[in-house]
């Protein structure tokens, strides 16, 4: 019997915990956290307990799959599928150009990974239709704050969070979905700091917060600002900072001015004293720490919101220093990565905009092509020139956007109507049960590379058994398929060689190497090989110069109640799963917690609609329906509904909303209007 422990990172969420994964005879058997690491320190979630579970289930994906005349999926060898993705996806380039393909890359996979996927598109493929599940999580983030403060990334670092005298926790329930992030705000409230949460559903956090406010889904402008009222009004303000390091306040206060708590009282339903009193334990802080996710980003006004959040920080200078900072919290293990890699429809590497020349002949000099001046397509608009007949073919890796994207419907029709799509993966998704070809993909556990964690930390993950079957690393898949298209530039041998490209173009990654990280990891930006990386962004300056102060207006979400869908449904994740649960509804242990989904309920609205806890509801939106069991719970105001979006049986995203805010072009997932009643004949 042979033993080893490997080390690696959690391939969860964004808090990068690091852990080792026990194998015994080539075989997982199981996982243990680093006691050294400062995010794990000894402890795990549920979800990182049991991440090895899932990696050897007899559902992967072992062979790569084809689609027949009879219309099935049939087992290929690699060369055959490679071989047919080579000539079809070529055929559609020479017919209809390179705009006609679009590629999803994947917040799952590497920073190697996700770069390579980029380059395929715009070197290979030559087009910008490039994206990944970031547009559907923190996009607003990366528009927001690179705006404001000049980088699109939390500004301080986990460790630290301890450090706060007041953290501001909004649009995040930290304790289930970043539960390693969660512990520090715990422990911060046991060594004394207030504790402020702002979120219309109850949570772990707001039962022990200092002061909840629980406001109207999609208001969040309207009390952010009118909290700055209050500070202005009663000179809490850090007027140093605000002279010495921003621009754009004399522009803003006007703005704030009409924001009173009574305005905001009407907009948000926040009552006007308890936002007076949380405005004033903010501002009062020496050290005030913001915490934000999904809850500010995914709404057709999420950058708008971002920037109102960074203005909250400017105000009271709090930005720079321990403890402080405004802190996205990233859903999963590497969406920062992806973004700083360039797997996005308008950036490369390193945040360089397409449209910029400059930036075009660096990456033209450094690939040996001419990169598109076009800027590309999202995830969303992808979806939409697929089923205008605009977009001819998908290659589409790690993403099951038959879930985890708006408005699902649609996204069936588009998918229907394309000459091709490919999809990389390691389970066969809803989105590859609809492939004409599917490639088998090796997990996190059985290839090597990095990922970037929430706090920009940049750390490796490390083999620890062969791939099952006939699995390949995604990077290698993806260099097969250039090499099928004729392409040059994609003979790596190994993500160590990558890296070497990456740090060549990615100025933030400047000084980054497989052999700087043996020893821990590494924060960006670290630009050279003797830098020690950045642990607090902007400390004596901001990226861009001096903070800027956005003058922001509250907008309602697209879509309201009426007489036809009065209720509000909003949308998140919970303890027990992640994202479209294709590992966690394989992983026994958590399965069993919470088997399907389910919508909570208010009890007056249960009373209201004569529906019972268990009992089977319908809920419907203007996009679809679904039969879901409901829970009545106070967890929910009145009027407001919310459902987990795992469970492809009762999907909450055949109901939500595609309307896309106009900078970021996220979907307004945390709102939108449906009708709930009971099933006849429902248990």
């Amino acid at each position: 019997m042979e033993y080893k422990s490997v080390l690696t990172t959690c391939p969860y969420c964004g808090c990068g915990c690091n852990m080792f994964l026990q194998v015994i005879d080539g075989h997982l058997v199981g996982t243990l956290p680093s006691k050294t690491h400062e995010i794990s320190r000894g402890s795990l979630c549920i979800k990182g307990w049991n991440s090895h579970e899932w990696v050897e289930s007899p559902d992967r994906l072992r062979t790569p799959l084809i689609r027949g005349e009879d219309g099935e999926l049939h087992p290929a060898s690699w060369d055959e599928a490679l071989d047919l993705i080579g000539s079809r996806l070529q055929a559609i380039i020479d017919d209809h150009g390179g705009d006609a393909v679009g590629l999803l890359s994947s917040a799952r996979c590497t920073n190697e990974e996700n770069y390579l996927m980029q380059k395929l598109a715009r070197a290979v493929v030559g087009t910008n239709n490039i994206d990944h599940c970031a547009r559907l999580c923190h996009a607003s983030t990366v528009a927001g704050l690179a705006g404001t403060l000049g980088s699109g990334a939390m500004t301080n670092s986990t460790p630290d969070i301890p450090l706060a005298d007041c953290i501001l926790v909004t649009g995040s329930n930290t304790v289930e979905q970043h539960p390693l992030i969660g512990s520090r705000v715990i422990l911060a409230k046991e060594r004394g700091a207030k504790l402020i949460v702002v979120d219309p559903r109850e949570t772990p956090l707001s039962t022990m917060a200092d002061i909840w406010l629980h406001q109207r889904p999609g208001t969040d402008v309207a009390w952010l600002n009118a909290m700055m009222h209050v500070i202005l009004r009663e000179g809490l303000e850090d007027s140093e900072f605000i002279e010495a390091r921003t621009e754009g306040f004399e522009e803003m206060r006007p703005v704030l001015d009409r924001y009173t708590p009574q305005v905001s009282e009407e907009i948000t339903g926040i009552p006007a004293a308890e936002l007076e009193a949380a405005a004033r334990m903010y501002a009062s802080a020496d050290k005030g720490c913001i915490l934000y996710s999904m809850g500010i980003t995914q709404h057709t006004n999420g950058t708008d919101n971002v920037k109102s959040v960074a203005n909250l920080a400017l105000l009271t200078g709090n930005m720079g220093r321990k403890g402080t900072g405004v802190n996205p919290l990233r859903g999963q293990n590497n969406v920062q990565g992806a973004c700083d890699m360039g797997a996005l429809y308008n950036v490369f590497p390193g945040y360089q905009k397409v449209a910029d020349e400059a930036a075009r002949a660096k990456f033209d000099e450094a690939w040996g092509v001419t990169c598109s001046d076009v800027t590309g397509l999202t995830v969303v608009e992808m979806m939409h020139a697929a089923h205008d007949g605009k977009m001819k073919g998908m290659l589409i890796l790690g993403e099951n956007p038959m879930l985890s994207d708006p408005d699902i419907n649609h996204v069936r029709e588009a998918l229907s109507t394309l000459d091709l799509l490919v999809v990389i993966d390691i389970f066969l998704s809803e989105t590859a049960a609809m492939a004409d070809i599917v490639l088998p993909a090796a997990s996190w556990a059985e290839r090597e590379g990095t990922f970037t964690a929430t706090d920009r930390r940049v750390q490796r993950i490390r083999k620890a058994i062969e791939p099952v079957g006939e699995s390949r690393p995604d990077w290698r898949i993806i260099c097969d398929i250039a090499g099928r298209l004729g392409a040059e530039g994609f003979d790596f041998q190994s993500p160590v060689h990558i890296m070497e490209e990456v740090v060549t173009v990615t100025p933030q990654y400047g000084g980054i190497d497989y052999e700087r990280l043996e020893e821990g990891g590494l924060q960006w930006p670290c630009p050279s090989p003797d830098h020690p990386g950045t642990p607090i962004l902007h400390v004596d300056k901001f990226t861009r110069g001096l903070g800027l102060f956005s003058a922001v207006e509250h907008q309602e979400p697209n879509e309201l109640p009426d007489d036809e869908y009065p209720m509000t449904l909003t949308t998140g994740r919970m303890m027990f799963h992640y994202h479209t649960g294709t590992q966690t509804r394989r992983t026994p242990a958590l399965d069993q917690e919470v088997p399907t989904g389910y919508v909570e309920l208010n009890p007056e609205d249960a009373k209201r609609l004569g529906v019972n806890d268990g009992q089977m509801v319908e809920v419907k939106s203007r996009r679809g329906k679904i039969h879901i069991p409901a829970e009545v719970t106070e967890k929910v105001q009145p009027g407001v509904v919310f459902i987990p979006f795992h469970f492809a049986e009762c999907a909450a995203n055949l109901l939500t909303n595609p309307a896309l805010d106009p900078v970021a072009k996220i979907p307004e997932f945390k709102v939108c209007a449906v009708s709930v009643e009971p099933v006849k004949g429902g248990a």
